[in-house]
């Protein structure tokens, strides 16, 4: 039970699809440079963090932040506005 608490502590995939839309990216096109950054994530794999059925991994929120040209600091945010 302490796990899951820990798991669902921060709703990442959310503030990731906030941030994927407000650069006007689509799924397949954050898909497409994670891709090209080394990532092998597919496009139902992102949905699926989106929806927060799945954790990001560490190698991949990495290269997120740099597709998303973002900080970490905005990825962690809680409580951001969707666009």
């Amino acid at each position: 039970m302490d796990q899951q608490k820990i798991i669902l502590d921060i709703p990442m995939g959310e503030r990731i699809r906030e941030l994927r839309i407000q650069k006007g990216m689509k799924q397949t096109d954050v898909i497409t440079q994670m891709q090209l950054h080394g990532s092998m994530m597919s496009r139902s794999t992102l949905a699926n963090i989106e929806t927060c059925r799945r954790n990001i991994k560490a190698s991949d929120l990495t290269i997120m932040k740099e597709v998303l040209d973002t900080d970490y600091e905005s990825l962690f945010e809680t409580g951001a506005e969707t666009v």
